[in-house]
């Protein structure tokens, strides 16, 4: 859970509000439609793109120890679905 709010304080940090919610043994930050972060402390994995030839999507990863970085990257993939209508992120 930590690593959770250690990314949320990156991410507002950014100008980019995230919610911190956890159970299961995995926090999860909510950071936008389509976007959810996971963590279980040592790890951030959020998902990235749909794959069209294997019909499954793919999946980014960071190191939880990192948060600043792991906040840069996922920023980008905020920015990018803001900017194309948000969503799934999906092309299917």
């Amino acid at each position: 859970m930590e690593a959770a709010f250690r990314l949320q304080q990156s991410l507002v940090a950014r100008g980019i509000a995230a919610d911190v919610n956890d159970g299961y043994g995995r926090a999860v930050v909510s950071v936008w439609a389509g976007l959810t972060v996971w963590t279980d402390g040592t790890a951030f994995w959020w998902r990235k793109r749909w794959n069209r030839e294997r019909e499954r999507y793919i999946y980014a990863a960071h190191a939880a120890d990192d948060p600043e970085r792991a906040a840069r990257r996922v920023a980008f993939r905020y920015a990018y679905l803001r900017r194309n209508g948000g969503g799934c992120g999906c092309q299917h």
